[in-house]
């Protein structure tokens, strides 16, 4: 099993000044992410955008990074966290760019394997969209988190605002610098939480 993954490199055509891989939610795919792209104005940097290795139930071209449905919680988590994590020790290799130039965000779902995975490896920074804190995802005396955005909307249907608090209470009692943000919107990715991503990037990686 591995990760099938679209690459956009800089648009400066020079060697890029970072990495941001992007895993998308529930449902959803890389192409979708890709579409987002324009939006950042981050023209010097390249873009890994991986699709989620399981099928998503109800739809033939949506993916999943493990299963949702209350009979299935969670079914597919240890495999796709352990592709992943194989997947950005690999990226040095054919990209050039270490992982201490690389951030690693997603999106809901993809937020949450973005907590879960990120904070095992030496990322230079990990951004959640509306996301959230897998059960056990990280242990109470964890080192070495690397900083963490955490942007949600007041109104979020799917993800509450709560999951957001609690993962941001969670980081800084283990003292990762967290970088919070909240929005009125619903479960989406607005402007504003584009903004909050650029800014992160430029600011980590700079």
């Amino acid at each position: 099993m591995s990760l099938q993954f679209i690459t956009v490199p800089p648009e400066t055509y020079q060697s890029p000044a970072g990495l941001i891989v992007t895993l998308h939610g529930w449902g959803a795919n890389a192409e979708d992410v890709a579409s987002l792209l324009p939006l950042l104005n981050l023209p010097d940097y390249q873009f890994v955008l991986p699709n989620a290795p399981f099928p998503y139930p109800y739809s033939p071209v949506g993916k999943a990074w493990y299963d949702l449905r209350v009979e299935n919680m969670y079914q597919g988590l240890a495999e796709s966290r352990q592709l992943l994590i194989d997947f950005l020790q690999s990226l040095e290799s054919t990209t050039g760019v270490p992982l201490s130039r690389t951030i690693l965000s997603g999106f809901s779902q993809g937020g949450a394997m973005t907590l879960d995975v990120g904070s095992k490896l030496p990322l230079a920074g990990l951004a959640v969209m509306s996301g959230y804190l897998h059960p056990d995802a990280v242990a109470a005396d964890q080192k070495g988190i690397p900083p963490t955005l955490i942007s949600h909307g007041r109104y979020d249907e799917v993800v509450p605002l709560q999951a957001a608090l609690k993962a941001r209470e969670t980081l800084k009692s283990l003292k990762v610098a967290v970088e919070y943000h909240e929005f009125d919107m619903g479960h989406e990715i607005n402007p504003q939480t584009l903004e909050v991503l650029r800014n992160f990037v430029v600011n980590v990686i700079g």
